[in-house]
């Protein structure tokens, strides 16, 4: 199948997380676009997507939020899958995988997964610095790139299951 990744990240550490997913579909015979949000004026040629974000103060990027709302009509005809990255601290994700969650049923997205990110401090603004302060994010690399692998390989499972035609049957 054919599938859209679209990544927001604003450091490069959720790009990351993205290529990875990429690298684990096209080993599994799945033919997949990394593309930044920004890019994407519609989804045609496409089977499924992947959306993911990183997440700064709680929130997805607005190019992500922005896209899943252009192209909200599109997503509802094909299998869909979010994801979001940035938090250093699990407690501290609580209202974004709570937001996810909401946006993921708002969609009928078939899942969504909340990732520990990256935080280094010298790549960040002032703003972001502060924040990442206040709420007490240790500095370092959090992502855990098994959790990812496993995460795709249950993506390309689904889609196994379902083939390129899926959605037209569900029509």
């Amino acid at each position: 199948m054919k599938v859209m990744l679209a990544v927001a990240s604003r450091h490069g550490a959720t790009w990351e997380i993205g290529s990875h997913i990429v690298d684990v579909l096209s080993a599994r015979d799945h033919s997949a676009d990394l593309v930044t949000p920004e890019s994407v004026t519609g989804l045609d040629g496409y089977d499924a997507a992947v959306v993911g974000s990183a997440v700064y103060l709680t929130q997805l990027l607005p190019s992500a939020r922005q896209m899943l709302n252009r192209c909200r009509p599109e997503f509802a005809a094909m299998p869909l899958w979010l994801f979001a990255s940035g938090l250093a601290r699990p407690m501290s994700g609580a209202r974004t995988a709570a937001d996810l969650a909401q946006l993921a049923d708002r969609l009928g997205a078939r899942g969504f997964q909340l990732f520990r990110g990256r935080l280094e401090r010298d790549t960040l603004s002032f703003a972001e610095r502060v924040a990442a302060a206040r709420v007490l994010n240790r500095e370092g690399d959090h992502r855990d790139f098994d959790a990812v692998e496993r995460w795709a390989a249950q993506i390309a499972d689904s889609l196994d299951k379902t083939g390129p035609d899926a959605h037209l049957r569900a029509s």
